[in-house]
């Protein structure tokens, strides 16, 4: 299996997680030329960007661990362009989302990664 096909899997996987959750998903691998958010997801009166981290394995760390103060910096900046795009105007959080496993198992959910 690809990394890209397994990346797209674990995406579906935390999609189908958000929605058992009670939130809405409003875009999935959203991109631009700069820029994507793999999750845009809502609840309440709040909007998610959510980063979903899959490993296979433990040998590389936690997915978890690849959030990085540059990674956020780039997630904020996607949100920023989402939110421009979308011209929304409420709050919104930076989440992330750690799939392990060829199960596709969420082994981890933060909904405020700041």
């Amino acid at each position: 299996m690809t990394n890209y096909k397994s990346g797209h899997d674990a995406e579906d996987c935390s999609a189908q997680y958000l929605k058992s959750k009670g939130f809405k998903v409003l875009d999935q691998n959203w991109k631009t030329p700069r820029c994507e958010i793999d999750i845009v997801a809502e609840k309440g009166d709040t909007v998610y960007f959510v980063e979903v981290k899959y490993r296979k394995t433990g040998q590389q760390g936690s997915g978890l661990e690849y959030i990085t103060p540059k990674k956020i910096t780039q997630m904020q900046f996607a949100a920023e362009c989402w939110i421009g795009a979308n011209k929304y105007t409420g709050e919104y959080e930076l989440s992330a989302i750690e799939v392990s496993g060829s199960a596709y198992q969420i082994t981890a959910f933060l909904p405020n990664i700041l």
